[in-house]
C-alpha cells in the first residue's frame, strides 16, 4: 500500500513539473514579481517526457490499486484503510495531475484583461516593431507578455506568439517607443534577443 502512495506522489510531482514552466508566470504575476516568470522555461523541452512519465506512473498506481488482493483466511482483517491509501485519494491525485497537465490550455484565465484605448490623432505616428523573445513556452507566456506591454500608453495592437518566439507590436511613437516596450517585455522575465522596426 505504501508503494501506491509513492506512485501517486511521483505522478503528482511529474505532472506539476510538466506544467511548471506555465504555472510560474501566473504565480509570478499574482505575487507581483513578474521577473520570475521564465525561471522554469528550461523544463519545456522535457514536457512531453514528463507527461508520459505522469501517465505511466498513475496508470501503474491504478493497476496496483485495482488488481485483486490475496485474501488471508487465518485472521480477521477488518481494519479501516487510511484515506491516503484509498481509491478516492488516488482519484483526487489523478484529477489534480490532469488539471496540472492541462494548465497551459487554460492559464490565460488567470491574467487580468488589459485593454488599451489609444486615441490616434495622426496615423503617420503609428510604428510597428517586431521583438524576438526568448523563454516563452506556452499561451500563458503570450498572455503575460501581452498584459505587461498593454500597461504602456500608446499601444495600438499586440500580437504575441510563443511558437514563433516573437511579439509584433503597433504603437503610437509620440506616446511610447521601442526601448520602453523592450523594458516592459523584459520585466516579465523573458529576454528580448532582437528588435526591429517593420515598415
Amino acid at each position: 500500500m505504501k508503494s501506491d502512495n509513492k506512485l501517486a506522489g511521483l505522478g503528482l510531482l511529474t505532472a506539476i513539473s510538466a506544467s511548471l514552466c506555465c504555472i510560474t508566470p501566473v504565480l509570478a504575476l499574482l505575487a507581483g514579481t513578474s521577473g520570475l516568470a521564465s525561471t522554469f522555461s528550461w523544463l519545456d523541452p522535457f514536457r512531453p517526457y514528463l507527461i508520459g512519465l505522469t501517465v505511466l506512473v498513475l496508470a501503474f498506481a491504478w493497476y496496483q490499486k485495482l488488481k485483486p488482493q490475496k485474501q488471508i483466511d487465518c485472521c480477521d482483517t477488518t481494519e479501516k484503510t487510511p484515506f491516503i491509501q484509498t481509491k478516492k485519494f488516488l482519484g483526487i491525485v489523478t484529477i489534480f495531475a490532469g488539471l496540472m497537465l492541462a494548465f497551459p490550455m487554460y492559464a490565460s484565465v488567470f491574467f487580468p484583461k488589459t485593454t488599451n484605448q489609444t486615441i490616434v490623432t495622426d496615423k503617420s505616428n503609428i510604428q510597428t516593431a517586431e521583438f524576438t523573445i526568448n523563454g516563452m513556452t506556452c499561451s500563458g507566456c503570450e498572455v503575460h507578455v501581452n498584459h505587461e506591454v498593454n500597461k504602456l500608453t500608446g499601444i495600438v495592437k499586440t500580437t504575441v506568439s510563443y511558437e514563433n518566439g516573437n511579439a509584433i507590436i503597433e504603437f503610437d511613437q509620440t506616446q511610447t517607443n521601442i526601448d520602453e516596450i523592450e523594458k516592459a517585455i523584459e520585466k516579465t522575465g523573458y529576454s528580448v534577443t532582437d528588435k526591429k522596426e517593420i515598415k
